[in-house]
């Protein structure tokens, strides 16, 4: 049988063992072919490629409910559910999403996208049926960095102590997206090798028996474990051994780039580099700038949840390792651990991406803001992130961080001013502050970063006008400065960078509220309860006699697509600005 044969997993019943192996190189290379011209997660699919075969050989999916952890490794499970046409354009604009989405297709039980999830979810689903008396088998897949989270260990907690119909996958590959870390990891490397069994902190502290390590690339082995632990009544753990970039050899030795390497060339893994591209990423610049803050400043240090590389943060970690702390998928703890080196006299920057800072709200609030502890929050990615879709924008830090009573929130406009809000954060900290930036390419190089001072809690006029004000927020005044440089008469707009969303620059605002009736403000968060709702309770509060819009993220989940598609669907485009600025005369 061969891959366009093969229409639903009941196919896969039909198969022999040799038919399956030879199905997996198929969808080995199918995905490498796909993502070599696409881009998307490579490594973490590759690795999964046996084990997502077996599962849909052994089990009645969907009756029986499937769900991976995260999420990024679903592309075999896409293919195999009938959506292998639709694969070839994953994660494009009104295509297929790039993690399992209940909406597109019935085999996706459960909507994934951040780490440690899935356990707490098919146990919620297998008490579920359990209730209502449904037969039916419930597996998670979690890796050995997910599984490490707080929320899954919180799930194996409630999870070891009923009978549900729950078998957990433990796809050990020794990472996440940098290296695995902490006690876990080392717990698993120093199991035995396959075939034998020792007491281990499942069985004993969790009360879930276990059963492994197997060689997750070997079907045999897959499909005998399979059939031993159905036979087996409550919730069981199966750990597997996997490969992460399996099957193309620059993934497998270069597992952190090739998690989501761009384009590249299916044969040798040679990784294209992007024509005209000289400038740095902002994660680079803002690496570079902790690591020279953290040389004039011996308080300094740095703490990521799991994202050193994805925080441009290895220059800090080679140069400083005992200033310089990656937790794991630990976002919560992250933040409470910023929070004691705080009390100690420490300066922590806490760098945690927009859509993965939600996951440590009541720490920012509970634990570091009630203190009114000294640290600073980097909110990378924030704003549009692009084909990774509604689960990892950060168009909520606005809305959520602001507020926070004592916290501090900055959005700078570019790379040059994220250096000098950084710099001027060291001298000026009191309390928590949040500074958001976006994720993708920046306007500065690494040569010169001015680590210069700005003034604290100040907005700046970076154009003036005489009839109609923009105000905008962090990295968008950069396409609000082309809209209107694109009108008829650009003279006629003035353009405010408001850089502190809280607190508020009520002086700018006077300022502006003075001189002009007719003012849009734009941000890429969301409008409700966003920077321009800031705008507008001052207003009210100030009794300005002002017409202000607001242009931001609609009161929806955005889709996935390229970030100029998605600024176009929104509205905040250089065009689409331009219009909306040309009908407010």
């Amino acid at each position: 049988m061969e891959l366009k044969d093969l229409h639903t997993p009941k196919d896969l019943k039909k198969c022999s063992l040799a038919q399956l192996q030879s199905l997996a190189e198929e969808l080995r290379r199918e995905i490498i072919q796909v993502m070599a011209q696409n881009e998307g997660h490579l490594g973490a699919n590759l690795g999964v490629i046996e084990l997502s075969l077996a599962l849909h050989f052994c089990f009645n999916t969907p009756e029986d409910l499937l769900v991976w952890d995260v999420g990024h490794q679903a592309y075999a499970h896409k293919i195999l559910t009938g959506r292998r046409k639709a694969f070839q354009k994953i994660r494009q604009w009104e295509q297929l999403s790039g993690f399992p989405k209940r909406e597109e297709s019935p085999y996706d039980a459960f909507g994934t996208g951040h780490a440690g999830t899935s356990i707490s979810a098919v146990l919620g689903m297998a008490l579920a049926n359990q209730l209502q008396q449904r037969e039916r088998w419930h597996i998670a897949v979690i890796g050995d960095a997910s599984i490490a989270s707080g929320m899954a260990l919180e799930a194996l907690n409630h999870l070891g102590t009923t009978q549900a119909r729950v078998l957990i996958v433990l796809n050990d590959n020794t990472m996440g997206i940098d290296p695995s870390v902490g006690a876990l990891k080392t717990f698993f490397e120093s199991l035995p090798q396959p075939n034998n069994t020792q007491t281990n902190p499942f069985e004993t502290a969790f009360n879930i028996p276990y059963h492994g390590p197997i060689d997750g690339h070997n079907l045999a082995e897959l499909q005998a474990a399979f059939h031993t632990l159905k036979q087996k009544s409550g919730p069981k753990l199966l750990h597997i051994r996997t490969t992460k970039g399996k099957g193309l050899e620059a993934a497998e030795i270069d597992q952190t780039r090739f998690h989501a390497p761009g384009k590249f060339d299916p044969l040798t893994g040679k990784i294209q580099k992007k024509e005209h591209v000289s400038l740095p990423k902002y994660k680079e610049i803002f690496g570079r700038c902790v690591l020279s803050l953290a040389e004039l400043d011996s308080r300094l240090v740095a703490i990521t949840p799991a994202m050193p590389t994805g925080s441009g943060l290895i220059p800090m970690f080679e140069k400083y390792p005992d200033r310089s702390f990656d937790v794991g998928i630990a976002e919560q703890h992250a933040v409470t651990l910023a929070a004691g080196m705080a009390t100690q006299g420490l300066l922590p920057i806490c760098c945690i991406y927009s859509t993965f800072l939600q996951r440590a709200y009541d720490q920012l609030i509970h634990d570091v803001a009630l203190q009114n502890l000294p640290i600073i929050f980097a909110v990378d990615r924030a704003g549009l992130v692009g084909h990774d879709g509604p689960t990892h924008h950060g168009v909520f830090d606005l809305a959520y961080l602001r507020c926070i009573p004592q916290m501090t929130v900055v959005a700078p406009a570019d790379a040059a001013e994220l250096c000098k809000v950084l710099y001027s954060a060291t001298q000026q900290i009191q309390g928590p502050i949040a500074i958001r930036y976006p994720r993708g390419l920046s306007d500065l190089s690494l040569k010169h970063l001015p680590l210069e001072s700005i003034e604290w809690g100040q907005g700046r006029c970076i154009k003036e006008g005489d009839t109609i004000a923009v105000i905008s927020i962090g990295h968008m005044a950069i396409p609000v400065a082309k809209a209107i440089a694109e009108t008829s008469q650009p003279e006629r707009y003035a353009h405010y960078d408001l850089r502190f969303i809280k607190p508020i620059d009520t002086h700018l605002l006077d300022t502006i509220f003075l001189k002009f009736s007719r003012i849009l403000h734009v941000e890429d968060g969301c409008i409700s309860g966003g920077a321009g709702s800031a705008v507008l309770e001052y207003a009210y509060a100030s009794g300005a006699k002002v017409q202000i819009e607001l242009a931001g993220i609609s009161d929806q989940f955005v889709p996935h697509g390229s970030v100029d598609q998605l600024l176009e669907n929104q509205g905040l485009s250089v065009s689409m600005l331009r219009k909306r600025l040309e009908a407010m005369e």
